[in-house]
């Protein structure tokens, strides 16, 4: 199960009591993936969904609000990469008026239009604000987030949530919410969508913590725990790989220059101090100049022997251009 559909389910999972934040909820859930369709009986009102569970939420909020129940049926050609959506459907003689109090549809002088934007008076307080955002969450978001696992080799993708929508309007409404409770996003149009997505971890598990969704809050954070830890990991290794690599490339040029001295005028040509750390060298080739003064009998410190090793380097150049 993906991070997205998780966190929608435990949202789910818990009911809303009061009949405000059901209503605000019902709104956001609408305008994140509501249909209106007219026939000669009239308006309806459907939801959209790859997500049948919702399907109990909504019936049990129309019940607290209506009195009603809906029907749903499932949409055998409305199959996109395999995945079933499912239509929620209102009844004919329920729709106008469910929409009317979500603040989707207006009746004005030219009678009914439908309103784009978030209507204030559904959204009056923190609390119908929060429930209009869980509707929203539920009804359009989508999250590209991945858990890892930290002995994998694999990358994991970055943090990316957001919410798409053919409404504009709505979703800068919605973005006007968020930055109430300090969670900001940015718009952008992609193709005939417009989104508003985050890219931040710590905005993600606001925004999360904000609709309710407590566990996927703890996973979220495990999931930066395991990235922060193997980023950490990985540097380590980095930077073990690149101290190994520097100790060979000194070492091999060390090794070539010593054997161009011996061929060129023997090793007993050199000073003693140099013929000492010369075979220390040739006798362990790929050790680092810390574990060659360990093994030495030699008194030095590091920068004693790097020096020795550098008039070595000097007397082979020398040597070459001879």
């Amino acid at each position: 199960m993906s991070f997205s559909r998780e966190s929608k389910m435990e949202i789910l999972s818990q009911r809303i009591e009061d009949a405000d934040e059901c209503q605000a909820f019902l709104s956001g859930l609408f305008h994140g993936c509501g249909q209106i369709t007219k026939n000669a009986d009239g308006l309806r009102a459907d939801l959209v969904t790859d997500i049948s569970e919702i399907f109990d939420f909504v019936n049990d909020i129309a019940k607290k609000l209506y009195g009603d129940s809906l029907k749903m049926e499932i949409s055998d050609d409305y199959m996109i990469n395999k995945v079933v959506y499912y239509r929620i459907m209102f009844p004919i003689e329920l729709s106008q008026r469910v929409l009317t109090d979500c603040g989707i549809l207006t009746m004005g002088s030219g009678g009914l239009s439908i309103n784009y934007s978030v209507d204030p008076n559904i959204t009056a307080d923190e609390a119908t604000k929060k429930a209009f955002v869980k509707g929203a969450y539920v009804g359009c978001s989508t999250s590209s987030i991945k858990f890892s696992e930290l002995g994998s080799q694999n990358a994991t993708t970055g943090y990316h949530l957001e919410f798409s929508s053919h409404n504009k309007t709505f979703l800068e409404g919605l973005s006007e919410i968020l930055s109430e409770f300090g969670i900001k996003g940015k718009l952008s149009q992609r193709k005939s969508l417009n989104v508003l997505y985050l890219k931040d971890s710590e905005t993600i598990k606001d925004l999360l913590a904000l609709v309710g969704a407590g566990e996927s809050v703890m996973n979220l954070v495990n999931e930066m725990a395991t990235r922060g830890l193997r980023n950490i990991v990985n540097r380590q290794v980095n930077c073990i790989n690149a101290n190994i690599n520097k100790t060979l490339e000194a070492s091999f040029k060390q090794i070539e220059a010593i054997k161009l001295i011996d061929e060129k005028i023997g090793l007993d040509a050199l000073p003693e101090d140099l013929v000492d750390v010369a075979v220390l060298r040739l006798a362990n080739q790929q050790e680092s100049m810390e574990e060659l003064l360990a093994l030495s009998t030699i008194k030095l410190t590091k920068s004693g022997l790097n020096h020795r090793f550098r008039r070595l380097l000097k007397i082979a150049e020398t040597l070459k251009k001879n």
